[in-house]
């Protein structure tokens, strides 16, 4: 009888044991999630204030806009896998003089850089204020060659592409206009 007293008490001791170790574990692990969590507050937060420094847009500047080569503020293409970030930077010559002309093009001043859906948010903070001529505001489109079938997939990274912009204080054009 006695020994089966001491067996039970040890069971028990080591039950206990694994449900405090469980409970540390769980204590631990949300500790490290708070952690992760501010920082990426804090993250977006200075992201934020890094396009605080543009104005918001002026939708009177690019309300007649309804072609994608006549915009001239960040213009994103979506595509199944990549999203196509296009930006035409800001003519460095102040000068009206030959603005538009075969001595200063505006295609010379166009970029385009292919990203993946993770780097759209650290790729839209890095761009110049110049880059921003009707505000903050950005041109989002599915991409027009894409296949049939990759059609869900591209709506869910259009829909993920604006969630990520909306958060850090971009307004979205969607194209085509819905």
């Amino acid at each position: 009888m006695g020994l089966l007293l001491v067996v039970s008490f040890v069971a028990c001791h080591k039950e206990e044991q694994a449900v405090v170790g469980v409970a540390q574990t769980a204590v631990h692990a949300e500790h490290q999630a708070q952690v992760a969590a501010q920082a990426s507050a804090s993250r977006r937060d200075q992201q934020r204030a890094a396009l605080a420094l543009i104005p918001l847009p002026t939708k009177s500047l690019y309300v007649d806009v309804h072609e994608p080569g006549a915009w001239v503020n960040p213009f994103l293409s979506v595509e199944a896998d990549a999203l196509d970030l296009r930006i035409t930077m800001a003519d460095a010559n102040p000068s009206p003089v030959g603005q538009g002309t075969m001595l200063r093009p505006e295609a010379a001043r166009r970029q385009e850089v292919q990203l993946r859906p993770s780097d759209l948010v650290e790729a839209v903070v890095a761009l110049p204020p110049g880059a921003w001529r009707y505000g903050r505001v950005i041109a989002v489109a599915e991409a027009p060659g894409a296949n049939r079938k990759d059609r869900p997939k591209i709506r869910r990274n259009v829909e993920a592409a604006i969630q990520q912009l909306n958060d850090i204080g971009i307004v979205v054009e969607e194209w085509p206009a819905r």
